[in-house]
C-alpha cells in the first residue's frame, strides 16, 4: 500500500511541477506580448518586426517555437 501511495505522490508532484512550468511560460508569453505591443511601429521597424509577427515572437520567447 505504501508503494502505491508513493507512486501517486510522485505523479502528483510531477503534475504540479508541469502545471507550474506551464503557468510560468504563459506568464512569459503574456508579458513579452504586452511589451511588444507597447512599442511603436517605428520601434518595431528598428527591430525588424511588424505587428503581424508579435505573437510568433512572444511564443518563441516563452515556448521556444
Amino acid at each position: 500500500m505504501a508503494i502505491a501511495h508513493d507512486i501517486q505522490t510522485r505523479r502528483g508532484l510531477g503534475l504540479i511541477e508541469a502545471l507550474k512550468d506551464a503557468l510560468a511560460r504563459r506568464k512569459v508569453y503574456n508579458e513579452t506580448l504586452a511589451e511588444l505591443r507597447s512599442l511603436s511601429v517605428r520601434e518595431l521597424d528598428d527591430l525588424g518586426m511588424s505587428r503581424a509577427t508579435l505573437t510568433r515572437v512572444a511564443a518563441e520567447a516563452a515556448y521556444g517555437r
